[in-house]
């Protein structure tokens, strides 16, 4: 599984590489995938994740690559929609923000949980969904910081098309995005935790 997880990931990094919408734009949306995959090698042998916390990864890497390619604004699936459903904006952000909710939000489960960090899964949802909204707040700071030092370069990244609410929207979708992921998927979740061998030390 860890063999196509990787070769999924490095044929969408090798596609998204290819000839992107903008190299600056590409670079910053891609550089949280290529960290994130390199924590993923230096912890697999400390601390292995269940198979649908790693699939999760890898869908949000895919995200991330995708509109690292195309930008955010100009993913043309999502020009598609837009047009259809009559919409000014291309939505490929938002699905991005809600995806950026509900992925950290079973990664934090999982260690909050393996961890033994808390006790009682009302205090586990709530520490997770407040990790999250946390989570997002800071990714909009360094969206600003990113702005403020490149200063029109950076407007791909932010991909706000004029959206006043922008901001706001974005934290709510990933919060929005951490509470569907723990309603739906916490069975699943819990399944394959107990599969786990426990951790030593």
């Amino acid at each position: 599984m860890k063999y196509l997880w990787c070769v999924i990931f490095l044929l969408t990094l090798l596609w998204s590489a290819i000839e992107p919408k903008d190299r600056f734009t590409w670079l910053l949306e891609v550089a949280p995938a290529l960290l994130g995959a390199l924590a993923l090698v230096l912890t697999y042998g400390s601390f292995r994740l269940t198979g649908l916390v790693y699939g999760l990864i890898l869908l949000h890497c895919i995200v991330l690559m995708v509109g690292g390619h195309y930008t955010y604004a100009e993913v043309p699936l999502f020009d598609q929609l837009r047009d259809w459903l009559g919409s000014s904006r291309n939505n490929y952000d938002k699905l991005g923000h809600f995806v950026q909710g509900l992925v950290p939000a079973l990664i934090a489960r999982e260690i909050l949980l393996r961890k033994q960090v808390i006790n009682g899964r009302g205090w586990l949802a709530f520490f997770v969904l407040c990790f999250c909204l946390a989570f997002s707040a800071f990714y909009e700071l360094v969206e600003w910081w990113v702005a403020l030092a490149s200063g029109e370069d950076a407007e791909a990244f932010l991909g706000t098309q004029g959206y006043v609410w922008d901001t706001q929207s974005d934290m709510g979708l990933a919060l929005l995005g951490a509470i569907v992921g723990l309603l739906t998927l916490s069975r699943w979740h819990d399944r394959q935790l107990q599969a786990l061998p426990p951790l030593r030390g």
